[in-house]
């Protein structure tokens, strides 16, 4: 049973990195499996009361492959932790299977109460480097959380987060290929997004402030813009005793 699941999680590896060349350099070079097998050992301890034994196989653990992942979390089949440093896993955490992590996540808690305080994964779940996902939060099936991202609130299945505090910026009707990072290429650049729609703002206040001056019926300024037309606001007031009211500090006509 051990060797099996130690079988499924090579080849998961295998499948989801193209560098790794074969089962051997895996078991030997990878600190993402050699982090889940001392994981196991502490787990076990942990879930047997030897809870000191199980924060000390974890403290190993994460001397040897610089990753964290606490002895009470509950962590599904087939991990993968890509590069791995600085990974944190805490301990009410839960992770699904065929989850995902790159270097740099924490999937941390935000209270000091000793409940559930630290997120759940759901399967299939991809994790961008670099992300914060904070509190007993629901990461649903297929989610994708981008690099650097700060989750603070549940995500629906399927969708993914990108940003500070993250957001939706997807949500896709079925699983497709795996993708690494969670870097979806046709996936719309929200500060792109963000410009285009500014820009439309701006067209269309433009617009709008072209209908009021015809509206009005001012004038364009002369060459040097030192003249302004003397036709009348709509409320009948003169625009150039208007003018002259504002100048002297007193409120326009009305």
């Amino acid at each position: 049973m051990v060797f099996k699941r130690l079988r499924e999680e090579i080849e998961s590896i295998r499948i989801r990195d193209p560098a790794a060349r074969s089962s051997l350099e895996i078991l030997l070079c990878y600190p993402g499996l050699h982090a889940l097998l001392f994981y196991r050992l502490a787990h076990w301890a942990w879930s047997h009361e030897l809870l000191l034994l199980g924060r000390l196989l974890s403290h190993v653990g994460k001397l040897a492959s610089g990753i964290e992942i606490h002895p009470g979390a509950t962590i599904g089949e087939r991990l993968f932790i890509d590069h791995g440093t600085g990974v944190v896993i805490g301990e009410t955490a839960v992770v699904g299977d065929d989850v995902t992590l790159y270097q740099g996540v924490t999937l941390g808690g935000t209270s000091l109460h000793k409940g559930k305080r630290h997120p759940t994964l759901g399967n299939r779940v991809i994790v961008g480097s670099g992300a914060q996902v904070l509190g007993p939060i629901l990461v649903g099936d297929d989610a994708r959380v981008g690099a650097n991202a700060v989750v603070l609130a549940d995500v629906p299945a399927g969708v993914t987060m990108v940003g500070i505090p993250a957001r939706a910026v997807e949500q896709r009707s079925k699983v497709r290929e795996f993708l690494a990072y969670a870097c979806d290429v046709d996936l719309p650049d929200p500060l792109l997004r963000l410009i285009e729609d500014l820009h439309q703002d701006v067209v269309q206040l433009r617009g709008q402030v072209a209908m009021l001056e015809k509206q009005v019926g001012l004038e364009k300024p002369a060459g040097d813009g030192s003249s302004v037309g003397l036709e009348t606001l709509p409320n009948g007031a003169d625009l150039k005793k208007t003018k002259l009211s504002a100048r002297k500090g007193a409120r326009p006509l009305t």
